[in-house]
């Protein structure tokens, strides 16, 4: 059963800026929120439907890098709002600082925009990125906020010690607050009560709005870079009640047994996005998105039911508008509107809308890009030393198709071909 907030006036402020170069190609002509996942959304719907889910629905989306193909699919999937002046998503292109450049880091971005947050007048404002694979009742998050009398509540998900180097860490007492911040730290402190594991920050905030305004004000209007994480936070630990909320708690209404609980994932190298797919395959995956009461919403397609003839297909998603004839596929991610010839064999690979694939074609662990066409008879993922002088590769063997030009487009509109 869902959580519902009354009384409160929240309002979210998404990060949705980010260039994911580790991405790359498929961030060479999207923004990281921006690129396709899962056989039919973009990574920034996840966010976006967890405040829908939640009831939250004053919502200014931020935007920096790369942004028209962004802006193009908030413009056609996220429309809401109409009359009810509290009910919107809105773009806010990014503003060049009176000191000349564009954003330079989190806070800074926000700090450039507090005329939003000043006209809305909320109590509450979430500042969450738009970058990773998750569902969460929001709603839980506050109703601790509240509970706390927190004036600053981190999203904390707990990740195993001898793997919290690579995140920024949350130091926190038994009471949950927060006492210190690790950047990446050599040895990181674990969790109270769990020697095992210690908070990671999800990138994910909740403050009280006329604090936030406030340090804002004193810290972010000086000259450098200016970030939540690594800044602004530590700043509020020693005079302020800042709370780690632990995402684990979260319970998401329609969650099945068998998925993992508080998933997360931060999709930003190659690996993990190809990783992140294969997550969701099979009869009890670790993510489960056929649940209808906190679903993942996103952009309607004008294309027929996805069609098969005579194909083999086994653990795998297929995208509306794709036909797949005399195939076999295996473990793979299939966006819309891809075609795929007779004797193809593809096997844990992640193709994206729009692609060809030839006949006797064979791929694998290869992740495409949009409007592709694979000729016939090729070979992609069995041969390294082939793989490389041809395609981008990663060290665990994926091979990278960045985004072509010859693929199917039909069923989508020019400006958000990309």
């Amino acid at each position: 059963m869902r959580t519902v907030l009354q009384g409160h006036r929240i309002l979210a402020i998404i990060m949705a800026g980010g260039k994911g170069e580790r991405l790359m190609p498929l961030t060479e002509q999207r923004s990281k929120p921006a690129v396709p996942f899962g056989g039919k959304y973009r990574i920034v719907d996840f966010v976006l439907s967890n405040f829908l889910n939640s009831d939250i629905m004053a919502m200014y989306v931020l935007v920096q890098y790369r942004s028209q193909s962004l802006i193009e699919h908030l413009r056609r999937a996220w429309r809401i709002g109409g009359r009810i002046k509290q009910h919107f998503i809105t773009v806010v292109p990014p503003q060049m600082k009176a000191r000349g450049g564009w954003y330079e880091g989190t806070a800074d971005a926000v700090y450039h925009n507090l005329n939003i947050i000043r006209d809305f007048e909320p109590d509450l404002v979430a500042v969450f990125g738009a970058d990773h694979i998750y569902r969460m009742d929001i709603n839980q998050m506050i109703q601790f906020h509240r509970a706390k009398q927190a004036a600053v509540t981190v999203a904390a998900l707990p990740v195993p010690l001898d793997a919290a180097m690579g995140f920024g860490i949350i130091e926190a007492d038994c009471e949950s607050r927060v006492t210190g911040f690790q950047e990446k730290p050599t040895h990181p402190k674990h969790m109270p009560q769990d020697p095992e594991h210690a908070y990671s920050s999800m990138g994910n905030y909740l403050f009280d709005a006329d604090l936030l305004i406030k340090v804002l004000e004193e810290d972010a209007s000086q000259p450098g870079s200016h970030d939540f994480g690594r800044d602004i936070i530590p700043h509020l630990i020693q005079d302020h009640r800042v709370m780690a909320y632990n995402f684990c708690d979260n319970i998401v209404p329609g969650t099945k047994p068998y998925e993992e609980q508080g998933y997360w994932r931060d999709v930003g190298t190659l690996d993990a996005y190809w990783e992140a797919h294969m997550d969701m395959l099979g009869s009890t995956p670790l993510l489960d998105l056929r649940n209808q009461e906190w679903p993942i919403l996103t952009d309607t397609f004008d294309g027929p039911t996805a069609s098969f003839a005579r194909a083999t297909i086994e653990d795998s998603l297929v995208g509306q508008g794709s036909l797949v004839t005399d195939a076999k596929i295996r473990r793979s991610v299939i966006g819309r509107n891809v075609h795929i010839e007779h004797g193809v064999e593809i096997d844990e690979c992640v193709i994206l809308d729009g692609t060809r694939i030839g006949s006797k074609a064979r791929l694998r662990r290869v992740i495409v890009d949009r409007y592709n066409a694979i000729p016939q008879s090729a070979e992609i993922g069995f041969v390294p030393e082939v793989d490389r002088k041809q395609y981008q590769t990663t060290q665990s063997g994926l091979v990278l198709l960045a985004r072509g030009q010859s693929g199917d487009k039909s069923g989508f509109n020019a400006p958000v071909c990309l």
